[in-house]
């Protein structure tokens, strides 16, 4: 589960926004709240707001979003009781307070609305409320027994470990082939592993890196291993300042050529050392 805050001075457009009938919105929680319309609520929020007429950022904005799963398993009483434990732990549950379900989109999130003044015209401290909503979030989230930012942190990185492992196999395997002398044909082997390498172009139509798409993921070749990175991959295959690709005759970046050479003078180096 994310959390994200901020204050906010157009409470009514933040208002009809949360209640769009078009996002499917349904009322999950409110307090001291009696109308229905945002802008009747607007207009209870603003009564309490003028017992202090110096804060201009009235209202905190929220956004609670559970993971794609946790959301789709979550009824409105299971939301309702989500945005409470998330009020609390914000120690904000003494003020006028609203929220919405949307449900128009695969991700369930809620849209919680908070008047930052209090009953008695005191102002809610809103200094580092995206942090304090993150460390709220993640505690409503244990609480409620659902995933926090964290473990999903923690999943993806699992999963882009194995994904990580599993290219830079490939981009072996595929270098130590016959070499190949085009980099057209580096990318028809990986493709044949169903790993799709999709060069990177720059503003002036110059080749600058590669990403590799495989199992839903989009990675950097550097992101992967150095080893794939776009002058290391270039060092191995091609070093021409211009590469072909699907037919065409695509010039590579100064920086990138730049690098090429530089890794191509290293290793003439190490060797010489080494001999």
């Amino acid at each position: 589960m994310i959390g994200k805050g901020s204050s906010i001075s157009s409470t009514l457009a933040a208002l009809r926004y949360g209640n769009n009938p078009e996002k499917e919105a349904e009322q999950v929680y409110s307090y001291l709240i009696v109308g229905n319309t945002a802008e009747e609520i607007t207009e209870e929020f603003r009564a309490v707001q003028t017992l202090n007429q110096n804060c201009e950022r009235n209202t905190l904005s929220f956004v609670l979003s559970p993971t794609v799963t946790d959301g789709a398993q979550m009824n409105t009483e299971d939301l309702g009781k989500l945005t409470k434990a998330f009020i609390q732990h914000m120690k904000l549950q003494e003020r006028q307070a609203v929220a919405y379900v949307h449900r128009d989109k695969e991700h369930t999130h809620i849209h919680l609305y908070i008047n930052r003044i209090d009953l008695n015209g005191k102002a809610y401290k809103d200094s580092f409320i995206g942090k304090q909503s993150q460390l709220a979030a993640e505690h409503t989230a244990k609480e409620m027994g659902i995933q926090t930012i964290k473990d999903v942190q923690y999943q993806r990185h699992l999963e882009l470990s194995s994904i990580r492992s599993e290219l830079q196999k490939a981009h072996k395997q595929t270098i130590g082939q016959e070499r190949a002398k085009e980099l057209q044909t580096y990318i028809n082997r990986m493709q044949e592993k169903q790993i799709t390498v999709i060069p990177v172009i720059n503003k002036s139509k110059e080749l600058q890196g590669f990403r590799f798409e495989y199992k839903g993921q989009s990675l950097k070749g550097s992101e992967v291993h150095r080893s794939m990175s776009a002058s290391n991959l270039l060092k191995s295959i091609s070093r021409q300042k211009s590469v072909a690709i699907g037919g065409r005759t695509i010039p590579i970046a100064p920086s990138l050529v730049k690098a090429i050479a530089k890794k191509a003078l290293k290793l003439v180096i190490n060797k010489g050392i080494g001999i």
